[in-house]
């Protein structure tokens, strides 16, 4: 029996089209080139990251990254940025008893974002409020601590193998793979996906089905 169900973040509940719109605009690339090469970047299994050291070889991303909060060009996040089925599988999920979590790799300032969206989940955490980040089993731990339930009743849903599906499994959560975003839908029928996660699905509101059936 699944009691809680815990979310990733980005392309899971959120669309990452904002974030990369805004990193091409402050290295004054066309948004098509930086959608190309994060595609790329996911094609050859590498860290996100990897796609602005391609664009600007030599980019301290932390540095860069404070440099646009300082210059007002920081992390913004609203209800557009949600995916449709973000708030009724939630509430479906809550009205079937099951704790809620959001946590995933994500700025402070997200966590702040996500909490103001007044979303229906028992608990946001980020990586940047955990001090701990995905792929990391720390992360998990925190997770299942979050969870407030043990490993095997509690279900982790996300769409990247690396960070979300293979570390989750190894730390004994349930998981289920979202086929969403270019990680989601690339890696969805990999032989390794396949058969580390415990259910794979289109949408949210799968998920309810998932805890109920």
């Amino acid at each position: 029996m699944i009691r809680a169900v815990v979310f990733d973040i980005g392309e899971t509940l959120v669309r990452d089209d904002r974030y990369w719109g805004s990193w091409a605009d402050w290295l004054g690339a066309s948004r098509h080139t930086v959608s190309a090469v994060v595609g790329a970047v996911v094609a050859q299994g590498r860290d996100n990251a990897d796609a602005l050291r391609l664009i600007r070889p030599g980019i301290d991303v932390a540095s860069e990254y404070a440099a646009r909060e300082a210059a007002g060009y920081g992390e913004v996040l609203d209800e557009t940025d949600l995916y449709p089925d973000v708030r009724p599988a939630l509430a479906g999920l809550r009205r079937a008893g099951v704790r809620v979590v959001i946590a995933g790799n994500q700025t402070t300032r997200v966590g702040e974002l996500l909490r103001g969206l007044d979303l229906p989940a028992d608990l946001i955490a980020t990586s940047g409020d955990w001090g701990c980040a995905k792929p990391d089993q720390d992360f998990f731990t925190r997770v299942l601590a979050a969870s407030g339930t043990i490993a095997d009743q509690t279900l982790y849903v996300g769409d990247h193998p690396a960070n979300d599906v293979f570390p989750a499994a190894a730390a004994g959560l349930r998981v289920a793979h979202l086929r969403r975003g270019p990680w989601g839908r690339l890696w969805a029928d990999d032989p390794d996906v396949v058969a580390a996660a415990d259910w794979r699905v289109n949408g949210l509101e799968e998920l309810i089905d998932v805890v109920t059936g």
